[in-house]
Parts: C-alpha cells; structure tokens; sequence
C-alpha cells in the first residue's frame, strides 16, 4: 500500500500531503461513518488522535470562533531540501503570494460565529476552486478559554503563465501565444491576452474575471475576441449563488458574436455560413438555503436570443445550406436542486491534486414562453433541464451518471431536441491503477442547422480526423486503463499513461454528409502530464490512436496534442 504522509503543525492540527498520499478517499463522504479502505482508516485515526478533541466536538458543544489565522504559503517550500533550489527561491520571490484578505472574504464563518465543520468543509472547497491556489485546509483548534481557532492553510501556484502551445487532435494543428495571469498582484483577479489558433478560425481575446469585485461576493466577467472571421464580446455581472446557504443571487449578461460557421462531412468543410448571435439574460434568484443537507434554488428572469444567418460572399464548399433565422424574447422561470454530498479524492480526474467530486444528487429546470408580442419571430416554449448523481464508494468503485435535455416547442413540434446522457464508472485496481470506463449517447430531433452532431478526434474518438462522422443521433464508448506513476520531474510535473479502446457511431440525418459508416473503433496509448505548480488546472495528452476503421484514405495513426480538464 501506498503510503501517507501527515505532519503536526505547531498549531496542532494535521496537513497532509497530497502528492504523496495514495489516491483514495482523504475525506469521506458527509453523513457517512463507513471508511472506503484502510488508508481512510489510518488517516481518520491520525486525524482523530492529532486534534482533540475532535472537529465534530467542537460544533456538537457549540463553541464559538475565536480567532482566524490565514496561513498562505508560497509556490515552494524551502524547509524541503528537494526544493530549497535557486529556481524555486526565486519564483517564490518573484511571485506575489495571494493577499490573506482575499482568501478571508471567500470563508463562510466569521469570528465569534459557532464552529460548524460543514462550513468549514465548504470553505475549503470554494477555496480550492480557485485557479491560484493548489490546496486548502481548515483546522479547528481549542483554546484554553474555551474558543475554537481556525487554522486556514492555502497553498499558492505559479499564475504569470507565458502561453506557448501547440496541439493536435483529428489530424489538425492548433496553436496558443500569449499570457495568462489568474492572480493580478495576489487581488484573485484573472487577466489573460492569447492569440488562439484553432480548428475554426485564429482569434486575439482579452478576459478580466474578478470573482470578488470591490471586496464583495459579486462577480465579473468581460471579454473582447477578434478573429479573422468575425468578432464578438462578453460582459457578465452579478451575485451568484457562492455557497449552498446563500439566499439570493441576480445577475446580468450580454453576449454578441459574428462568426462564420462550417458543416463538416469525414472531417472536411462542406459548407459554411456567416452567423451573428446574440444572448442577452437579466435574472434573480432565491433559496431559503440548506435544509436537511438539500437546497432548492427559484430563478426568474428575461432573455432575448437571436441568431441570423447569411452566406459567405465567395464560397466554393460544395454544399450550399443556410440556417434559418430565429430570435426568441422571453421571460423563464427555473428551479434547481442540490444535495450536499461530495468526496475529497487525490489522483481521481487529475493527477496528484486534490479534487472535490460532487456525488449528491443535482437536478435543474427552466421553461421559457416567447412570443410575438414581446418582439420573437416565431411562438415558442423553450426548455432545458439537466441532472446528475454519484454512486459507490469514493476513491475505490464509483458511478457517475448524467443527462441533459435542451427543446424548443415550436409549430406543433419538438424543434432542436437535445438528450445528451453519460454515465462514468471508475474502478480503482489498485493505488496507482485506475479501470475508466465511459458511455455518451446522444438523442437529437429536428436540429438547427448550425447545431450539428459529430464524432471524430475532437469528440472522443482518437483514432480519426475531427468531425468525421455526423448525424441526429450517437453513441460513444471509451475504456482506458490509467496509471499514476510516482514520478515528480524538477517537483514540478506529475508523470501518468494510459491505454485506451474507443467505439462510437452516429446515425440518422446529416445535412453535409454522405453515406454512414457504422462503428467506428480505435485502440491507443498516451501520456498525461500534469502540472499542481502553475494555475492553468489542465493536463497534458499526449496519445497515439489507431483506427480500426474507417475508409482506407485516413492515416493509419493519429498523433494528438491536448490539454484537458482531466485525466
């Protein structure tokens, strides 16, 4: 077995290392009292034996907070030899360490407030969320007055992020230049100017996000892109809903951007259009917060969507189609809710950080009524809706399930339906091998013509150029054996493999397409790379994908470059 790191700080709690704990369970499931193995287990006894009395103690006799200590570490720890090195002291020079009023605007309990470990727990998770911090922990500990300090332990990432990268996925070449910077002079201010060369079209963008505006838990978000086919912009304010007890939230949005947009057939253009698309949304929403570890959400609001088309002046794409033109004004109302149940893994979706896997039961609605009166070309009830719930035991053999649905009744009819469901099964073999296995199907009925369904090497199935088959309907299926190595190259890299098995097909109508070929199947093998030291969350795919299907004119190998969200 794997083994576990825990020390005792002066402080008297207990930190541990998540690169070098076992990729298990580290915090079990609220409500739960079952440990999922014996490293859950050992750490649970550590836990209990170096805080006493306990958390669950603490908030059972009610005792108030006294003080908040905000201990915000830098990049590196220099009291470890293996990074005590002249690189790693000067980045932790260099970089700004995240302001510890940043860090305490973003924690659910105050001073004088009684100690609730619940709060704690998500604290620590919206803390994590954050892209310039690799870790969180909270640690209750009793003073002799009775008063319970609270131990808030960050770690910082590297957030100056020089942009230099070159993928590839269904035999196409992408490309990023520029910088990012997820921490502006430690405020939690996100920057970013990239020039995105991509499948579709080369963009140059600018991003500001401020998750904590003016020292408040409003939100805001502004983009501008320029791209060779078009331009478009992004303006985001609001309150959200930043924790499961909030009350009230209320935002407003405005998106507008002109493009020009393809229809693909075995991973060419076959035709193209030029879109202008428009989103605007005003809304509220209201909550009487968490009970009995449920929470339901209202939201109302009016959204204006509008989407015209016309041709590409100059075209000679064999297929000449061109999208009707649709604008939807309109007041929705929409109910979501959520149960608190999540698990703290290590070596789940990402490679040695420390994840928060919801396993609760999500569910959300929204129904939309347009109408000519309010300015709509056509009468319509829009819909979506979307749900979502984990099973097992975390860290060891878990299920997790998914479906969203997007309509829009229209002219007596279901127009543009959308059903797209996954269920991902993780299987843990042992601590440094993982069983994936993932099944995606899509439903579709009627679809916008600037709405296709692909598959292809963009879309999970790696062994075939992008958007090589399209349709209404698909149904894709990846196995892949994963394993975590221990390799840590310069402290900054976490070395994992994989080898993987894809199967998928589409069916029914593609309005650029030829004739369906049926199954397709790939079988590969990759490296993952990933990066717990600088902010951009991703890791690193490096595959080689066989088809073993296909028409004869695809190459017999496929060599893709990406960087994911997860393993």
């Amino acid at each position: 077995m794997d083994h576990f790191t825990a020390h005792i700080t002066p402080a008297g709690g207990l930190t541990t290392d998540a690169a070098t704990l076992a990729p298990d369970t580290i915090r079990p499931r609220q409500g739960s009292c079952r440990r999922s193995s014996r490293l859950a287990m050992l750490a649970a006894a550590l836990l209990l034996a170096a805080t006493v009395p306990a958390a669950a103690a603490f908030e059972a006799e009610g005792l108030p907070i006294g003080e908040i200590i905000i201990d915000n570490a830098n990049i590196f720890n220099l009291e470890d030899s293996q990074e005590n090195k002249a690189l790693f002291r000067a980045a932790n020079l260099l970089h700004l360490r995240t302001r510890q009023k940043v860090i305490r605007r973003q924690l659910l309990f105050r001073p004088g407030d009684p100690y609730s470990q619940r709060l704690a727990e998500e604290s620590e998770r919206i803390l994590r969320s954050n892209k310039y911090l690799e870790n969180a922990r909270i640690e209750p500990v009793q003073r002799p007055d009775g008063k319970v300090d609270v131990h808030v332990r960050t770690t910082d990432v590297w957030t100056l992020i020089p942009r230099v990268d070159l993928g590839r996925s269904g035999g196409q070449n992408t490309g990023t230049i520029g910088f990012e910077e997820h921490n502006l002079a430690g405020t939690g201010i996100a920057l970013s100017l990239l020039h995105d060369s991509e499948i579709d079209r080369s963009t140059d963008s600018v991003v500001l996000e401020d998750r904590e505006l003016g020292g408040t838990r409003y939100r805001l978000l502004t983009a501008y892109n320029d791209s060779d086919d078009g331009n478009g912009y992004k303006f985001e304010l609001g309150l959200p809903f930043y924790a499961l007890d909030s009350r009230h939230s209320h935002g407003l949005a405005l998106q507008q951007e002109d493009r020009i947009d393809n229809l693909y057939d075995r991973g060419d253009e076959q035709a193209e259009f030029r879109h202008d698309e428009t989103r605007y949304t005003l809304d509220a929403g209201f909550s009487r917060g968490l009970r009995n570890g449920w929470v339901t959400r209202y939201r109302a609001g009016f959204a204006l969507e509008e989407d015209r088309f016309a041709p590409v002046a100059g075209s000679t794409l064999p297929v000449s189609v061109l999208p009707e033109d649709r604008k939807f004004v309109y007041p929705f109302f929409g109910v979501e809710i959520i149960e608190d149940d999540f698990a703290v893994l290590v070596n789940h979706d990402q490679i040695g950080r420390v994840e928060d896997i919801r396993f609760g039961t999500r569910m959300g609605l929204q129904l939309g009524l347009a109408g000519s009166a309010l300015g709509s070309l056509d009468d319509a009830l829009l819909l979506t809706g979307s749900a979502s719930k984990g099973y097992g035991e975390p860290g060891i053999n878990s299920l997790f399930t998914s479906a969203d649905l997007a309509l829009r009744w229209q002219d007596n009819a279901a127009q543009n339906l959308m059903l797209h469901t996954a269920a991902d099964w993780y299987y843990r073999q042992s601590p440094r091998r993982m069983l994936y296995t993932g099944v995606q199907a899509n439903i579709g009925s009627n679809l916008d013509l600037d709405n296709p369904l692909y598959l292809g090497g963009d879309s999970g199935l790696r062994g075939y150029p992008l958007r090589y088959q399209g349709g209404d309907r698909s149904v894709l299926v990846t196995l892949e054996e994963r394993y975590f190595t221990r390799l840590y190259p310069f402290r900054l890299f976490r070395i994992g493999g994989a080898v993987f098995f894809d199967a998928g097909r589409t069916w029914g109508d593609n309005p650029a397409g030829s004739e369906n070929l049926g199954w397709l199947k790939d079988v590969g093998f990759g490296l993952r790379i990933g990066n717990n030291r600088t902010g951009t969350g991703k890791v690193i795919h490096i595959d080689l994908a066989f088809p073993l299907d296909g028409e004869s004119s695809i190459d017999s190998m496929q060599f893709l470059v990406e960087a994911k969200a997860t393993f």
